[in-house]
């Protein structure tokens, strides 16, 4: 891609899938990717920042080989965006890759304050059709499973899901009797991802919870541990 060599950059990095791609992409794209930046909110309904096992992006950034650096926010609207700006002004880059797929909301904000800080925004994933972006993440290697979900026809038996076709072919029917967005964007299900074709090493969880409420839960991973390819 044209323009883009070497240009040294920050991906946000929650340690979803779309994060990871956003990440696959820049390596790909020949980005020279300096950091990895997450941002630990307070509150689990942020608007911006995907929270469950945020933590964990440390056993990530580890299996990647690249350095992350972590924001503190307490999530509340519009000033989470601010505390991004000031980790973000404190490195030397030029631009910041992000992982959004549809939301308006995050990508405005995100371009707002790269405007600011003069820095240029890639979002690799954006306007993607959901299902085909989910099966190539698939086709691509990408090992990723469930959360967090909170949508009609996404029981507790999900969390801990890893997704293959035979998953998206039932989040596609769900799409159709429910309208689950295909690829969670709409805040249906939250990812993390065990292993990506960047990863020296695998992920492997020794110990999780599930907490359900009913009508939506999350996978809490306790313990896991980096595992060589």
């Amino acid at each position: 891609m044209v323009g883009l060599a070497d240009a040294p950059v920050a991906v946000l990095y929650s340690g979803g899938k779309d994060s990871n791609y956003a990440l696959y992409w820049a390596v790909k794209s020949g980005l020279n990717v300096k950091f990895l930046v997450s941002m630990v909110s307070e509150n689990e309904e942020s608007y911006m920042y995907h929270t469950p096992n945020i933590n964990l992006t440390d056993l990530q950034a580890r299996a990647v080989g690249i350095p992350l650096v972590k924001g503190f926010t307490t999530g509340e609207k519009e000033k989470e965006v601010e505390d991004l700006k000031r980790v973000l002004e404190g490195l030397k880059i030029e631009g910041v890759v992000a992982g959004a797929l549809a939301s308006r909301y995050q990508r405005e904000r995100i371009e707002r304050i790269a405007n600011e800080l003069e820095l240029k925004v890639y979002v690799p994933a954006w306007g993607r059709r959901p299902e085909e972006y989910m099966r190539e993440l698939v086709k691509l290697g990408f090992k990723f499973m469930f959360v967090g979900v909170s949508a009609y026809g996404l029981t507790q038996e999900w969390l801990g899901r890893v997704v293959d076709d035979a998953v998206i072919d039932e989040l596609v029917k769900l799409r159709d009797k429910y309208n689950v967005h295909v690829a969670g964007e709409g805040g249906e299900f939250e990812t993390f991802v065990l292993d990506m074709p960047l990863f020296k090493y695998r992920i492997v969880v020794d110990e999780a919870e599930r907490i359900w409420d009913g009508l939506s839960g999350k996978l809490i991973i306790k313990k896991a541990h980096l595992e060589p390819k």
